[in-house]
C-alpha cells in the first residue's frame, strides 16, 4: 500500500524559509516521478514544483522559480521541498504526489499523479 506523508509545514514570518518533507512507502521513489501541489483556502489546487524519477529534472511553477527547491533523498526515500523568502501569498496547504513509474516527462498536470499524501499547512504572516 502506498502512503506518503507530509511534514515540516507552520507558521513562518514573511521572508524567512521552510523544509517540507514527503516520507514515501509503498514504492521506491528512484522509480517514481513525484511533485509538491498547494491549496490555498478559496482556491483550486495549484502545482508547484517536480522532480523526476531519475532525480536529475526539476520543474517549477512561476513563482516557484529562484526561491523554492525540490529535491529527493534516495537513502530516506524521501523528497523535500526547500521554501525561501515565503511571503503570504504562499500560504496554503502542501501537498506531495507521485506519478506513475519512469515517466518520459516530469508532469506539472494534477491528473497525472496517482497517489496523494494528505497535506501540510503553510502559513506566513506579514
Amino acid at each position: 500500500q502506498v502512503q506518503l506523508e507530509e511534514s515540516g509545514g507552520g507558521l513562518v514570518q514573511a521572508g524567512g524559509s521552510l523544509r517540507l518533507s514527503c516520507a514515501a512507502s509503498g514504492l521506491n521513489i528512484r522509480a517514481y516521478g513525484m511533485g509538491w501541489f498547494r491549496q490555498a483556502p478559496g482556491k483550486e489546487r495549484e502545482f508547484v514544483a517536480a522532480i523526476s524519477w531519475s532525480g536529475t529534472t526539476t520543474e517549477y511553477a512561476d513563482f516557484a522559480k529562484g526561491r523554492f527547491a525540490i529535491y529527493k533523498d534516495f537513502a530516506a526515500s524521501m523528497m523535500h521541498l526547500e521554501m525561501n523568502n515565503l511571503n503570504p501569498e504562499d500560504t496554503a496547504v502542501y501537498f506531495c504526489a507521485a506519478d506513475s513509474p519512469f515517466q518520459q516527462v516530469v508532469s506539472s498536470v494534477i491528473d497525472e499523479y496517482d497517489y496523494w499524501g494528505q497535506g501540510t499547512q503553510v502559513t506566513v504572516s506579514s
